[in-house]
């Protein structure tokens, strides 16, 4: 299973980023689609998460102006993240995580993370 980030950027205050997480390989099933974020010198933290069946959570710091949707097929699970209204403080890197991996019938795989991507917030 490989887990790739992709959209970040250097964008100004008020600006928008839409960032997308591609997730590929044996997935039989899987629990959910989560995005963190670790601002610098601080720990990660969760921004959203959409589960296999379209069950949405967000964070109070992405609530109004981030958007999670989750797209999938046979071969490839895509989930992206809307961000819009965007301030310093949502400088951080933006990690991936798929979630409750089923990699063959009846096994399953915690979690898989992305590497990660940057997206900075000038003001």
């Amino acid at each position: 299973v490989q887990v790739e980030e992709s959209g970040g950027g250097l964008v100004q205050s008020g600006g928008s980023l839409r960032l997308s997480c591609t997730a590929s390989g044996t997935i039989f099933s899987f629990y959910a689609i989560a995005w963190y974020r670790r601002p610098p010198g601080k720990a990660r933290e969760l921004v959203a998460r959409i589960t296999s069946d379209g069950g949405i959570h967000y964070e109070d710091p992405a609530k109004g102006r981030f958007t999670i949707s989750l797209s999938k097929n046979n071969t490839m699970k895509t989930a992206d993240l809307q961000m819009t209204n965007l301030e310093p403080d949502d400088t951080a890197v933006y990690y991936c995580n798929l979630q409750g991996i089923e990699v063959r019938e009846g096994y399953f795989v915690a979690d898989e993370w992305g590497q990660g991507t940057q997206v900075t917030v000038s003001s």
